[in-house]
């Protein structure tokens, strides 16, 4: 089985403005040991429902458990469609949360601390204030 994961940022500025980000994300290992749990074990762990971002340069590395300077995480809304093979969790950072220059973001299981599943880096996203920031994470398996 593959797993392709791929993170859409989209930064709406306080003046309409807008800009994106697309970027594939790395599935760090501690979220290979969540998805092997979550198949197989009797313990199954929680499931993942929380975006965070911060502003973290250093390239993701398998070893990664934690974003390296999150700013906040917001409870992801999770979307799939029977019988296809992708699913999609979404969380929205809106005015006043979030703020700061965005670099990172990664998938987590808990509201605070937990089994980080993926972590992406991109170029900075300045989030104002008065900013609101939507960051989709897609996986397809194959």
């Amino acid at each position: 089985m593959k797993i392709d994961g791929v993170m859409k940022g989209v930064i709406t500025h306080a003046d309409g403005s807008k800009e994106e980000i697309t970027r594939h994300n790395l599935i760090v290992a501690g979220g290979f040991d969540f998805i092997c749990a979550a198949m197989g074990s009797t313990a199954r762990p929680s499931n993942m429902a929380y975006i965070a971002v911060g502003e973290g340069t250093e390239d993701t590395s398998p070893e990664q458990t934690a974003l390296l300077s999150e700013i906040n995480r917001q409870k992801a809304e999770y979307e799939h469609s029977p019988g296809t093979k992708t699913f999609t969790l979404r969380a929205k950072f809106t005015e006043g949360i979030g703020t700061g220059a965005l670099t990172e973001a990664g998938v987590f299981n808990a509201a605070s601390g937990g089994t980080m599943l993926d972590r992406v880096t991109f170029a900075v996203v300045n989030k104002g204030a008065d900013d609101t920031f939507e960051a989709t994470f897609q996986f397809t398996l194959s």
